[in-house]
């Protein structure tokens, strides 16, 4: 586990390198959108090009930075990998802190949406599923959207989600207690559980834990809360696999609302 988060940890700082992003002068920061005009989609572009470039290198480490080019860390901070308070032992990277709110607990019953890219810590860290493969009738792609504690999510998620703050990315590292336990658990890869973690002869070899061990990049984009007393049937649809969010949601990005 250690092995996995130092190679992690350091493409993390790779990935987020200045150089990508200054190439488009309306791109501020890793959540910044430009205008209607432009062709170029943003706010994929955030996430997908971390965990595209983290793919690439996951095990090897970067070069030294050329004294002449400004720090990594100087415009976009890369904190050190920590274990996430009574989580079981998932343990988080921040890529990007958030600034919208975090889902609570109690009397709420929080329904979120997040885009995320899952790989495998075995395989040179295979990518099994993502958001992005997943379109809407626009092309653009579909977030994952499910209630959290209904139980149908796998719980490493759960739990890196819950402490995150709307518009944050974090990397985490998913350890196979936390991670699929059957074919059922969402979000669900297409056709590649049965290849992959639960692949029968790796099973029978001995490799269950190295292939069981999940490494996600998650972005939570949106948050929706409602009142426990007020959680009926209608209040939500029943989330399925990289369902599209309801088109109002789609105008506010980003954002929160309390029912």
């Amino acid at each position: 586990m250690k092995i996995i988060e130092q190679c992690v940890s350091a493409n993390a700082t790779r990935v987020c390198a200045p150089l990508p992003y200054t190439k488009y002068p309306c791109i501020n920061n890793m959540f910044a959108t430009c205008s209607a005009s432009s062709s170029i989609r943003r706010r994929p572009l955030s996430l997908s090009l971390i965990s595209t470039t983290f793919s690439a290198f996951i095990f090897s480490l970067p070069p030294p930075p050329s004294s002449s080019s400004p720090s990594p860390s100087s415009k976009f901070p890369v904190s050190d990998f920590f274990e996430i308070p009574n989580s079981g032992g998932v343990k988080a990277l921040e890529l990007l802190d958030g600034s919208g709110e975090v889902p609570s607990d109690g009397d709420q019953v929080n329904m979120v949406a997040i885009h995320y890219y899952g790989r495998l810590a075995a395989k040179q860290g295979w990518r099994f599923d993502s958001t992005y493969d997943h379109k809407d009738d626009n092309g653009d792609p579909n977030p994952f959207v499910f209630v959290l504690g209904s139980g149908k999510v796998i719980a490493g998620i759960e739990v890196a989600v819950r402490s995150m703050k709307v518009g944050g990315i974090r990397r985490v590292i998913i350890p196979p207690s936390l991670g699929y336990q059957n074919t059922s658990q969402e979000p669900i890869p297409p056709n590649r559980l049965f290849t992959t973690i639960f692949n029968p002869t790796r099973l029978a070899n001995g490799e269950g834990s190295t292939l069981g061990t999940l490494i996600f990049d998650i972005e939570l984009t949106y948050m929706m809360m409602t009142n426990l007393v007020k959680f009926t049937p209608r209040t939500f649809f029943t989330p399925t696999p990289h369902m599209a969010m309801p088109r109002p949601w789609l105008l506010k990005k980003g954002g929160s609302k309390v029912l």
